[in-house]
C-alpha cells in the first residue's frame, strides 16, 4: 500500500515537521512493515510553470515530426514575452494549457535545462509530458491541463510533483491498511492524535425505491449496497488533484468514474464497482456460476467459470466476476468511442473472503479488489463508500443522485471477547495497567466495559481479532516492542535428543561421511512427476494430499516418496555442469489415510489435552521418515592415476546397507522389481530375519532417466526409516576387536541363475557359526566351464576368534558347515569338487597350504599333467 503523505495528513493532523521517515518510523514501532520512503521531486528546481499555446509552426524536412511553438508563460519567463520552444508531441492544439520548464530548472534525473539552438530554431525550455515530470510513465504526448487555469501558475505546486510516499506490506492479518483510513488510524494512535474519520458520512437509509437487486448465495454476498447517479457529464475529467492521489498510490487513471472508484476504494478501503445503467438488463442477482458459463472481463479474456465462482448477473448472464473484475458488457464507455456513460450504478458489496480468493487463483487474475476482499474488508464500510462515490460523482461529473438506495444485508452476530485485564502484563512481563489496555484497545475501534475482567467488541474491520491473546497483542504493539523488557525465560533441562533424532543423526553422518551431499527438497508435486517415474495409474505412491491453497496450480500435491525432489535437484546440477554427484535427503513423506476427519480447533489460552492432541494426530496423514540418495556420474574420480570408477545400482544398494548400520539393524538384499527401478537392476531392502522390505535401491529405468534428463546408469535408494527401526531401540554395540590373527578361505559355490546370491550369503552365514568375522562376495562367474543356467558365486570368509589362535582344523571345519549348510539350503555345489568329479587327470589332494608354490618346501614330486585341489579353495 502506497500512502502519500499529504494525503495521510488530511485525516491525522500530524505535526507540521514530521517528515516520511519520522512517521514511518512510527508506524514500523506500532507494528507495520513499512519498506521505503520515496521522496517525491526531491530533484526538481523550478521555475515549471502552466503555459498557453499560441501559435504552432509545423517544421518540416526532419525525419520526424517537428513543431517550433510559441507559449504563453506569463511573467514567468521575466519578460512576458511569448516563449520559443521546439516540441516533437502532436497531442496539443492551439489554446491548449500546457507544463513548461523554463531555462534554469532541473527536472528529476537530474536534468538541467537550458536554451539551445535545435532543427534550425531557439528553443527556450521544453513542453512536458508526465514521464518527463516523474508522474508516470505515459510518454506518448504532453500533459494537456484544464482550461481554468492561468498562464505562469506554479506547476510544481499545481501538479502536486514534491511529496513523500510511503510504501507498507501489508501483512495478511492487517487487511484494513489497504487503505488510507486504516494506515490513518495506525497513524493517529501511534502519536496519540485524533483520527478524521473518512467514512464517516450521513448515509440515507435503505428505501423500496433503489435498484432491484436480488442474492441468491447470502453466504457468499453478505452485503449488497446499490446507488444510481443520473445526468453525468460522459466527457467531464478527473481533475489533478485525484488523478495525482491515485499516480501516488501506484494507480493509473482511466476515466472520472473509473478514477472515483479506485479514489475511494484507496481512501476507505471498500471495493466499488460502476455499471452503465443502460446496459444492464433487469435486476442484479448474485449467484454461484452454472456449468458452461463464460463471461468476458474487463480486460477482453473471456473466462470458463467454475461452480464456485461468485457471479454479478443481469437477466442476459453473468456481467461481472464478483470481487474481482467486472464484465465487459457493462463497463462504462468512455466518450471518445461512443456517446459515453450518463447513467451509472455504483456497486459496494461485502463478499466471502475464500470465495474470493479462489475465483482470484483459478483465474489467475488478481486485483485491487480481490486483494482487499480476501484480506478482510469491514462489512459497514459499504453504505459509506457507495455514498462518498456519489458525493465525487455529482461534484465533479454534474450528475444527480436518484433517491433510491438498496442496502441488503444478512444478520451479523456480534463478537464479543472477554479478556483478563491484566493479561497484556502478563504475556508482555511488564505493568501497563487497566487503563491502558482500555485506551489501547478502543484506539483499534474496540468498544470495552468492565472492571477486573473486560468484555470487548471487535470493530467489524477487525475480523482477525479472535481471541484474548490477539487483544493482548494489540495492546503490546501500541506501546512499542521496544518497551517490552529483556529477560532470560525460565528454561526447565532438557531430556536430550529423542531416539529417532538420534537415528536420523547418525544416518546423516555416515551418508556424509561416505561422500553423499544432503539436499533439501520442497514437500509438493504434481501428476507430471508420476509419470516421469512411471508409475502405474493403480499405484499406491500416486494416491496423495491434496492442499487447498497450494503455492504452485501446478504442484497441489504433498509427496509420497522422497525421489522426485531429489532426482529434480540432481537434474538442476547436472544442468550446471555438476555431473559428478552423490546427492541423498531425509524427512517425511504424506499418506493419506483411508478415513478422514476434521481437525478441531484448540484454544489459545491452555494448552491442548491429551485428547485434543490424539484428535489433531488423527486429523493428519500419516508422515513416516524416509531416507534417499541418488547417483550420477563417476564415484571414484579419473586422474593420472587412472580410470575412475562410475556409480552404479551397487553403490545405491550400499548406501542402503550404510542407512542401516547407522540405524543399528542388518538388512538382507534381494532381487526386486519396482518402478522407477530397471526391473534386472532393482534390490528389495528387506530387514535380516524377516520378511520386511524396508525400501528398493538400484539403477533407475532408462525411460525414467530419459524422461528427466539424468546422466545414464543413474542408480538411486530410498528406505522408510520408521519402517526399518520398526522392532523398537536397541543399544548399538561397535564391534569386538580381537587381537588374534585371522583365518581367511575362500569357496566358490555353483548354483542355479535364479538363486539369489543373498539366498546363499545367508546360509553360509548360518552354517559358519560364531566364528565367522566377515563374508563378501568377490566374484560372479557365468560361461560353458560350469554349464548352462549356473553361476558360480566365490566368497571371501574370514574367520576369528577373540580368545585364541583358530588352527587349520577350526577353520576348516567352520568352513565345512557353512558349505553344507549352503548345499542343503540353495542345491549348491562346491565349485572345486565339481570339478575333481569330471577331472580324467590324476589329483593331488595338498594339505592345507595356499598356493602351488610351497610343493618344493613340501618335498613333493607331482607328475605333469595333474589336477591341483587345494583344501582351502581353488587359487
Amino acid at each position: 500500500m502506497r500512502v502519500p503523505l499529504s494525503w495521510l495528513r488530511e485525516y491525522v493532523d500530524l505535526p507540521a515537521g514530521a517528515t516520511g521517515r519520522d512517521v514511518a518510523e512510527r508506524l514500523v514501532r506500532a507494528g507495520l512493515e513499512v519498506e521505503t520512503v520515496e521522496q517525491l521531486g526531491g530533484e526538481l528546481k523550478g521555475p515549471l510553470v502552466v503555459g498557453e499555446v499560441l501559435s504552432i509552426e509545423e517544421l518540416t524536412g526532419f525525419k520526424k515530426p517537428i513543431r517550433h511553438c510559441l507559449v504563453n508563460v506569463g511573467d514567468a519567463n521575466g519578460t512576458g514575452e511569448p516563449q520559443e520552444i521546439v516540441c516533437g508531441a502532436r497531442n496539443f492544439a492551439v489554446g491548449d494549457k500546457v507544463v513548461v520548464v523554463l531555462p534554469g530548472a532541473v527536472l528529476p534525473g537530474p536534468f538541467p535545462i537550458a536554451a539551445r539552438q535545435t532543427y534550425g530554431r531557439t528553443s527556450a525550455g521544453m513542453i512536458c509530458s508526465g514521464r518527463e515530470l516523474r508522474m508516470s510513465d505515459d510518454h506518448d504526448g504532453i500533459i494537456v491541463l484544464p482550461p481554468e487555469y492561468e498562464p505562469g501558475t506554479d506547476a510544481i505546486e499545481l501538479l502536486q510533483l514534491v511529496d513523500e510516499v510511503l510504501d507498507i506490506a501489508v501483512t495478511p492479518d492487517r487487511g484494513y491498511c489497504l487503505s488510507m483510513r486504516g494506515v490513518a488510524r495506525e497513524a493517529a494512535a501511534a502519536y496519540g492524535l485524533p483520527l478524521a474519520d473518512p467514512a464517516l458520512l450521513d448515509v440515507p437509509p435503505a428505501n423500496s425505491f433503489g435498484y432491484l437487486v436480488k442474492v441468491n448465495d447470502p453466504t457468499g454476498c453478505d452485503r449488497f449496497v446499490a446507488r444510481t447517479v443520473v445526468g453525468v457529464d460522459p466527457n467531464a475529467k478527473s481533475p489533478i488533484w485525484l488523478q495525482r492521489r491515485l499516480q501516488k498510490s501506484g494507480i493509473r487513471p482511466i476515466s472520472l468514474t473509473v478514477d472515483i472508484t479506485n479514489y475511494v476504494m484507496l481512501e476507505v478501503g471498500q471495493p466499488l464497482h460502476a455499471y452503465d445503467k443502460q446496459r444492464v438488463n433487469g435486476p442484479i442477482t448474485v449467484r454461484r456460476a452454472e456449468q458452461g458459463e463464460v463471461l468476458t472481463t474487463l480486460d477482453g479474456v473471456e473466462r470458463k467459470l467454475s461452480p464456485e465462482d461468485l457471479l454479478i448477473c443481469d437477466s442476459s448472464g453473468p456481467i461481472g466476476l464478483a470481487g474481482v473484475m467486472g464484465g465487459a458488457s457493462t463497463e462504462i464507455l468512455d466518450p471518445a468511442a461512443g456517446p459515453g456513460t450518463t447513467e451509472v450504478i455504483i456497486e459496494a458489496a461485502h463478499f466471502d473472503p475464500v470465495a474470493i480468493a479462489r475465483s482470484a487463483k483459478r483465474h489467475k487474475l488478481p486485483s485491487e479488489a480481490s486483494k482487499r476482499f480476501e484480506r478482510g474488508v469491514d462489512p459497514e464500510a459499504a453504505r459509506a463508500a457507495a455514498q462518498r462515490a456519489v458525493d465525487l460523482l455529482v461534484l465533479i461529473a454534474g450528475g444527480t443522485a436518484e433517491a433510491g438506495v438498496t442496502d441488503i444485508a444478512a444478520p451479523h452476530p456480534v463478537r464479543t471477547i472477554t479478556i483478563a485485564a491484566d493479561l497484556p502484563d502478563r504475556v508482555a512481563g511488564t505493568a501497563y495497567g487497566r487503563e491502558t489496555v482500555t485506551r489501547r484497545l478502543q484506539e483499534v475501534g474496540c468498544s470495552v466495559s468492565g472492571a477486573d475482567v473486560l468484555e470487548v467488541t471487535p470493530p467489524t474491520w477487525r475480523p482477525d481479532l479472535t481471541d484474548p491473546y490477539d487483544l493482548a497483542e494489540e495492546v503490546i504493539r501500541l506501546e512499542g516492542y521496544d518497551n517490552v523488557p529483556a529477560r532470560m525465560p525460565d528454561v526447565p533441562p532438557g531430556k536430550g535428543l529423542t531416539e529417532a533424532q538420534r537415528i536420523n543423526r547418525r544416518i546423516g553422518v555416515a551418508l556424509a561421511g561416505t561422500g553423499y551431499v544432503e539436499v533439501n527438497n520442497y514437500p509438493f508435486l504434481g501428476e507430471t512427476a508420476w509419470d516421469a517415474l512411471g508409475l502405474a495409474a493403480d499405484d499406491r505412491r500416486r494416491r496423495t494430499v491434496k492442499l487447498v491453497n497450494p503455492l504452485n496450480d501446478e504442484e497441489p500435491a504433498l509427496r509420497t516418496t522422497l525421489l522426485p525432489g531429489l532426482l529434480g535437484a540432481l537434474r538442476r546440477n547436472v544442468g550446471r555442469g555438476n555431473t559428478d554427484l552423490a546427492v541423498y535427503e531425509t524427512g517425511t513423506v504424506f499418506l493419506p489415510k483411508d478415513e478422514l476427519s476434521v481437525a478441531p480447533r484448540p484454544a489459545v489460552d491452555h494448552r491442548p489435552s491429551d485428547a485434543e492432541l490424539a484428535e489433531l494426530d488423527a486429523a493428519l496423514p500419516d508422515q513416516p521418515r524416509r531416507v534417499a540418495v541418488a547417483l550420477a556420474g563417476e564415484r571414484l574420480p579419473s586422474g593420472w592415476w587412472g580410470k575412475g570408477a562410475q556409480a552404479s545400482w551397487a553403490d545405491a544398494v550400499q548406501a542402503g546397507r550404510t542407512v542401516a548400520r547407522a540405524a543399528g539393524v542388518e538388512l538382507t538384499v534381494r532381487a526386486g522389481q519396482l518402478a522407477p527401478w530397471h526391473p534386472g537392476r532393482c534390490a528389495e531392502l528387506v530387514v535380516a530375519g524377516t520378511d520386511r522390505v524396508v525400501g528398493h535401491a538400484g539403477e533407475l529405468h532408462p525411460r525414467v532417466v530419459k524422461a528427466l534428463g539424468l546422466p545414464a546408469r543413474t542408480a538411486a535408494m530410498e528406505i522408510d526409516v520408521d519402517l526399518l527401526t520398526a522392532d523398537g531401540a536397541e543399544r548399538v554395540n561397535g564391534p569386538t576387536v580381537s587381537g588374534f590373527p585371522v583365518a581367511t578361505q575362500d569357496v566358490a559355490l555353483i548354483v542355479d541363475t535364479a538363486v539369489p546370491a543373498a539366498d546363499v550369503e545367508s546360509a553360509l552365514r548360518t552354517g559358519a557359526g560364531e566364528l565367522l568375522e566377515a563374508i563378501r562376495l568377490f566374484d560372479v562367474f557365468t560361461g560353458e566351464q560350469i554349464g548352462e543356467g549356473k553361476k558360480s558365486l566365490a566368497y571371501a570368509l574370514r574367520f576369528r576368534a577373540v580368545d585364541r589362535t583358530l588352527t587349520a582344523d577350526e577353520a576348516t571345519a567352520a568352513r565345512e558347515a557353512a558349505v553344507a549348510e549352503a548345499v542343503a539350503r540353495t542345491g549348491a555345489v562346491l565349485r572345486g569338487a565339481l570339478r575333481v568329479a569330471a577331472c580324467p587327470l590324476p589329483v593331488c589332494v595338498l594339505p592345507p597350504v595356499r598356493g602351488r608354490a610351497a610343493l618344493p618346501r613340501l618335498g613333493l614330486t607331482v607328475p605333469q599333467p595333474v589336477a591341483y585341489l587345494f583344501t582351502y579353495g581353488s587359487r
